[in-house]
């Protein structure tokens, strides 16, 4: 009997030949990840139970990334990163991305891609449930709480039941109006936000392999919205490319077996597809953008580890060429990487800040920003009683600010379209096809 891609990892993690769903089994991590929201509370639990003075694993194999309440004046927020970095030096920990300094990036899951950390079959775990980002690059990757945190770090291990995997095919290359979060949203809006609990979630068929890194991981990284411990996509040319360009050995690359066993198995048509949305207040309330017309917004909103990547951008780039937002429009690039590549990337000869300026949108600093609301000065933070658009991955009551705002999710395409007639709107309008 073969083997799922999350099953094939496990079991090099286990040390084993193989491993079945439902076993339960320890496993040993290749990378830990924290954050300054989850960090000081990893750290502490760590020193309670492993002592002020124990080692890390493998302080090369610890990653700890501020990125969530970074520009702001909250001093609790500046309190942790004071946490964090004090036990960085005190621990030897090799890896941190201090604001305030060069070493700074911005939003975790795309600083462990683009810094190369993301390595096919390895395993990763994060204190942020969307560290399931990186099985973009045919990883295991998922999100832990606080006190397993700190038994990783101090172990390198961690005990887990093996999931079953669900696994959803797309037969065809996207159509330029579409993008990953309009798959993901239809996903999510088919099978549930519990539709996956507990299950691995593995994409494949040459609709996903037409897609770059970007979108992988932009697919990757809403899985948990359906409630899923990981999901997964196999390493290919495309990763392949996209680890060497970063200095990064591609190392070997798992498949699933031809005769894997699943729980069960969703085929999609690319081509049969709308763009669509997640309307208020859950990511599994879905509705194609065609069919929200009638719905005025108040504030539009372009950033985050699902929608602030350059790819991300460039898709939103090409509708606001030459026009002007309608409404409240915030621009927020996930890393510094990306910052900087809005100056030099283009549409069209215009580069992307030029673009977002001349269309009236506000641009802000690397970080997650108002995707987890933030302090009262977070930049884009939603306001009361207010109707944002959002690139995005949780809409749920309070989730960017204010409870009484209402947040609908969509992609880099549909917030850009919406943002210039100030309803929601189909990229269709727009765009040939």
């Amino acid at each position: 009997m073969g083997q799922t891609l999350t099953e094939k990892i496990l079991a090099r993690g286990a040390g084993r030949a193989s491993v079945r769903p439902g076993e339960t089994i320890w496993v040993q991590a290749d990378l830990f990840m924290t954050h300054d929201v989850f960090g000081p509370e990893v750290f502490r639990i760590f020193e309670r139970e492993f002592g002020p003075d124990a080692a890390a694993w493998d302080r090369d194999k610890v990653v700890v990334i501020p990125d969530h309440y970074i520009f702001t004046e909250d001093p609790l927020a500046r309190r942790n990163i004071e946490v964090l970095a004090g036990f960085v030096e005190k621990h030897g920990i090799t890896h941190f991305f201090r604001p305030g300094t060069a070493d700074y990036k911005g939003v975790c899951h795309v600083t462990l891609a683009s810094e190369g950390f993301n390595r096919p079959g390895g395993i990763l775990f994060g204190t942020d449930s969307h560290t399931c980002t990186a099985g973009a690059f045919g990883m295991f990757a998922t999100g832990i709480g606080n006190t397993d945190g700190a038994f990783v770090l101090g172990t390198g291990r961690q005990w887990l039941k093996v999931p079953e995997t669900m696994r959803f095919d797309f037969d065809g290359p996207l159509p330029p109006y579409l993008m990953a979060k309009d798959l993901i949203l239809r996903i999510i809006g088919d099978i549930g936000c519990d539709g996956a609990a507990y299950r691995a979630m593995e994409f494949g068929g040459d609709g996903i392999a037409s897609l770059s890194m970007e979108e992988r991981m932009t697919l990757c990284n809403m899985v948990i919205e359906a409630g899923a411990k990981n999901g997964i996509v196999a390493a290919d040319s495309v990763t392949e490319a996209y680890l060497r360009g970063r200095g990064k050995a591609a190392g070997e690359f798992l498949e699933p077996d031809p005769d894997a066993v699943y729980h069960s198995r969703r085929r999609y048509v690319s081509a049969d597809l709308a763009p669509g949305v997640a309307k208020p207040h859950s990511p599994d309330n879905y509705e194609e953008a065609r069919n929200l017309g009638d719905v005025a917004l108040d504030r539009c909103y372009i950033g985050s580890c699902t929608g602030g990547k350059i790819e991300d951008f460039t898709a939103a780039a090409r509708i606001l060429a030459g026009r002007k937002v309608a409404i409240d429009t915030f621009v927020v690039p996930a890393t510094t990487d990306v910052e900087r590549a809005l100056a030099t990337e283009a549409v069209d000869g215009r580069s992307l800040l030029d673009i977002f300026a001349e269309a009236g949108c506000r641009v802000g600093p690397p970080s997650c920003g108002a995707c987890l609301g933030g302090p009262l000065d977070t930049f884009g933070r939603a306001m009361e009683t207010q109707k944002v658009l959002s690139t995005t991955n949780r809409n749920f009551p309070g989730r960017m600010g204010a409870r009484s705002a209402e947040v609908f999710l969509a992609s880099p395409l549909t917030v850009a379209a919406s943002a210039v007639t100030g309803r929601i709107t189909d990229p269709r309008e727009f765009l040939k096809h």
